[in-house]
């Protein structure tokens, strides 16, 4: 027996079963972090800089509401969850960053850790196409679950 939850006794690939189990109310915060060389965020610092494709934050902002709720579509074994709720932040820090929070919510039998990562990592990825008319050199650096609640297990990231 395996202890990957998809992968059944063969090892071969499988949603996860989850008859039989309570809905409960679920919640999870993820976390994108851009990193942006000078040029870029002096002109995000202007205020939502404003792009020919758009604003640069809010555009980002619906792109992650957008993933998130379409995230049993673009990940093979994710359970279609209707999403209840879901919200994007972002902020500039004071170290060439982007920091994206996705928090996402639901009543269900199954997790929503994977619809706040995809939401936070379609708005970063939104971020650089937004801005790589004015440069290449932007990184996104890291797409984490921060917390969870709901379910067997909760979970906290300590920072």
């Amino acid at each position: 027996m395996t202890d990957f939850s998809h992968l059944n006794k063969k090892l071969e690939p499988t949603i996860v079963n989850v008859i039989g189990k309570p809905v409960t109310q679920r919640k999870a915060i993820a976390k994108a972090t851009v990193e942006l060389p000078e040029k870029v965020l002096e002109k995000l610092k202007e205020g939502d800089f404003k792009t020919p494709k758009g604003s640069v934050f809010q555009t980002a902002i619906i792109a992650g509401i957008m993933a998130a709720k379409k995230t049993g579509e673009l990940i093979p074994l994710c359970h279609p969850i209707g999403l209840e709720n879901c919200e994007v932040s972002i902020e500039l820090t004071n170290n060439s960053e982007i920091e994206i929070y996705c928090t996402a919510e639901v009543e269900a039998k199954t997790g929503i850790e994977m619809e706040a990562l995809t939401g936070a990592s379609v708005a970063a990825l939104t971020i650089y196409d937004m801005c790589k008319a004015l440069s290449h050199d932007i990184s996104i650096k890291e797409i984490k679950l921060m917390e969870k609640s709901g379910g067997k297990n909760d979970f906290k990231r300590s920072e």
